[in-house]
């Protein structure tokens, strides 16, 4: 794995090859906007997951003065988005059953 890779967050990876699945078409403006992070910060990400295989980029031709980027997902990239999505539901599973019993516990101090 290269060093890039390392420093992205886990969840950030996996919302970024999901939305990139979803719509390759993006912009790394709208993919900013999308997944609320600086527009450096998903250059960062994404050079990170092309120089990994995760991800291949084409461009077209819009018009003659525009080039429009394609992300697409690679066979590496899907079963890497496969183990983060795992991943993800485990760690977003584990983090609502603790917020569930702090809840509890705070409802019977509070007696609601």
């Amino acid at each position: 794995m290269n060093s890039k890779l390392k420093k992205i967050n886990p969840d950030l990876h996996f919302r970024l090859l999901a939305t990139l699945e979803e719509a390759p078409y993006l912009t790394q403006r709208a993919l900013a906007k999308k997944l609320g992070i600086s527009l450096g910060g998903v250059n960062y990400c994404l050079q990170a997951l092309i120089q990994a295989g995760h991800i291949k980029i084409n461009n077209f031709n819009k018009s003659p003065k525009k080039l429009i980027f394609f992300y697409f997902l690679t066979p590496k990239g899907i079963k890497e988005k496969s183990l983060l999505t795992a991943d993800f539901l485990k760690r977003k599973m584990s983090e609502y059953h603790n917020l569930k019993k702090e809840i509890e516990l705070i409802k019977s101090k509070i007696k609601v």
